[in-house]
Parts: structure tokens; sequence; C-alpha cells
């Protein structure tokens, strides 16, 4: 008979991970940091458990998007009274936080369950290239080669 492993809350091990927006595709990230966030790079990944890493993502200014979307892309949402729907368009956000887009497309990408909230307290997203978390990163991913091993 074989067993399915299931891991233990105090078996999982955090990791942090340096990605380099510049120049990077906003979805393409977006997914990347996500994989990390949830840890489905990891051999023993369980859904019902929280095993991912800390990811510092640096350049948020400098993300692209690709085609026409620069100029079209409106992220909207709703207060929930009568006339309160809020619209700002993409450029405008990332003049203004350019943390925040990042922040909304890597939410997205994760599941609405009990752990979303978690996950997103260990996304360090900075506008230029100076962070805090030095000391933790051991290893940093380089440029342009943020690929997820299976």
């Amino acid at each position: 008979m074989i067993k399915t492993y299931q891991p233990k809350a105090k078996e999982i091990k955090r990791g942090w991970h340096l990605i380099n927006a510049d120049g990077e595709i906003l979805g393409r990230l977006g997914t990347k940091a996500a994989i990390f966030l949830m840890g489905k790079h990891k051999p023993t990944y369980s859904a019902h458990l929280d095993s991912g890493d800390f990811v510092v993502i640096v350049n948020a200014e400098k993300i692209e998007l690709t085609g026409k979307k620069k100029e079209q892309k409106i992220y909207r949402r709703h207060s929930g009274y009568p006339g309160g729907l809020k619209e700002i368009k993409f450029a405008k956000l990332i003049k203004e936080r350019p943390t925040r887009v990042l922040e909304l497309a890597i939410s997205g990408m994760l599941p609405d369950n009990k752990l979303k909230a978690d996950r997103m307290a260990r996304l360090k997203v900075f506008a230029g290239e100076k962070h805090p978390y030095a000391s933790n990163l051991k290893s940093e991913i380089p440029e342009k080669d943020t690929k997820v091993q299976n």
C-alpha cells in the first residue's frame, strides 16, 4: 500500500526569491510570483497548507504590457453604493503607485481562500532597486531568467 505524503506545518521551510521586473511582461511575472507564493514549485506542495516562499520584486515602475494596454487598460472597483464605480487607467496608476499594479495582478492569480491574505503578506514590491531584504536573499534570481522548474 502506498501512502501519500502530507507535509506538517512545522516542516515548512520558507525561502526568499528576488525578481527584477525591469522589462518583464506584467502577466508573465505575476504568474511566476504567484507560483512562488503558493509553494507550487516545491515537491512538498499541498493545496490546503500555505507552504509558499517570500517574494521580493524590484523595479515595479519598469513593468511592461503588450499591445495597446498601456493606454487602454482600466482598473475598476465598486464601493457597493449606487454610483460607487471607481475607474483608474493603467498609465495613471503606474505613475502614482507602481507597486499597486503588481499587487493587483498577483492577487488576482492567487486562489480566493483563507490562505490568500497570508500569501499576499509575503509579497514585497518596490518601485526602485533598493529594498531592505538583501540579508534574507541567499541566491538571487538573475534578470530575465525567472523560470520555474517542475
